[in-house]
């Protein structure tokens, strides 16, 4: 790792050092003949790893100026596919018009789940996500109805994507090393990516039950059902209780 670069804590970066790791999370994403995109590169350990195999296809987006001057001198091959931009507001379209895109990255932890929303907001595109997590997050993310860990991104994520908890990656790798453990994971969008409902309605539902996450939805739900005459199977459980498929079905008896 280039060390005249200093990981920015405001940032929340944390470069991968270890050349096996980078090389093992770079394998786990599948050149369909998409597009890829490396969101936050750094100084490029893991982009070493994927820019052969991507070659052309390869795109990445740094928002810190001195990791893009630095990925411009080392990554020659790469000017004019590093997008120097804040990942969350950028409008991916610009880059990708509606073709199909994978994403990977060893993702900040202050802004990963907010990554995956946009991923969801891009999900027709979105073939496979592979991205390094904080592990608890990760594990949020893969986890099955009735656990604690089990929460709004857990369902939105399942409903539209095939969840795969891949491995771990130590503190002790990184540098600096962050103060928890690290999870990979693998995204699969499904073949069938639309619902059979809603989905705007469907992500309200899923929202609204979680935020009173103790209560039954019955009354979690009472701002959507404003005391109209309807009757659910669900409405004496608890949001962390549903799979992203008894939401579906309870959105559509909600609409």
């Amino acid at each position: 790792m280039n060390s005249s670069i200093r990981p920015k804590k405001h940032l929340g970066q944390h470069f991968l050092a270890d050349e096996n790791m980078a090389k093992k999370i770079a394998g786990c994403i599948k050149v369909n003949g998409e597009y890829l995109l490396e969101v936050g590169p750094g100084t490029g350990n893991l982009t070493r790893h994927l820019i052969d195999t991507w070659k052309e296809k390869l795109y990445v987006i740094e928002v810190d100026k001195e990791s893009v001057g630095y990925l411009k001198q080392h990554f020659p091959q790469l000017l004019g596919r590093i997008i120097e931009a804040d990942i969350l507001r950028y409008d991916l379209n610009e880059k990708f018009g509606n073709k199909p895109f994978s994403i990977i990255g060893n993702f900040p932890y202050n802004i990963s789940s907010q990554i995956l929303f946009k991923a969801l907001e891009y999900r027709n595109q979105v073939n496979e996500v592979v991205g390094m997590f904080q592990k608890e997050v990760a594990k949020r993310i893969c986890s099955p109805p009735g656990n604690k860990d089990y929460g709004i991104l857990s369902v939105l994520i399942q409903a539209y994507f095939d969840t795969t908890y891949l491995f771990d990656v130590p503190p002790q790798l990184f540098i600096p090393p962050p103060k928890v453990n690290s999870g990979v994971i693998k995204l699969v969008r499904k073949t069938n990516a639309a619902l059979n409902c809603n989905e705007e309605l469907f992500t309200r539902v899923v929202k609204t039950g979680f935020n009173q996450r103790r209560k039954k939805l019955s009354n979690a739900l009472s701002s959507i059902i404003e005391k109209r005459p309807i009757k659910s199977k669900y409405f004496d459980l608890r949001a962390e209780q549903l799979a992203w498929q008894d939401f579906v079905e309870l959105t559509n008896t909600l609409a």
